[in-house]
């Protein structure tokens, strides 16, 4: 959004609501652009050390190769598919 100098100083407040909720507005002079106003980037608030302990779980296989199957995904290619198998309708026995 772009405003004049005069704009700008009578709704000032109204353009910092604006800003806080994310937009950019351009303060211009005779139509010549000569300042910017943006909200200011707050530093991320640090996370405390082992926050999650024991609430996660690494399997053990974590850092096994992944199937061929999904790797080919991962690299593009066709995955090998299985040839289907006849399955024999059994019945449960309770």
């Amino acid at each position: 959004m772009d405003v004049n100098i005069h704009e700008a100083k009578t709704h000032l407040s109204r353009l910092l609501q604006r800003v806080a909720g994310g937009e950019e507005i351009t303060i211009a002079r005779a139509g010549v652009p000569v300042a910017r106003l943006v909200a200011i980037e707050r530093p991320p608030t640090p996370r405390p050390m082992g926050m999650y302990r024991g609430e996660l779980h690494v399997p053990e296989d974590f850092n096994d190769p992944l199937p061929d199957d999904l790797m080919a995904l991962f690299e593009g290619r066709k995955p090998k598919r299985p040839r289907p198998t006849a399955k024999k309708n059994r019945r449960r026995q309770p």
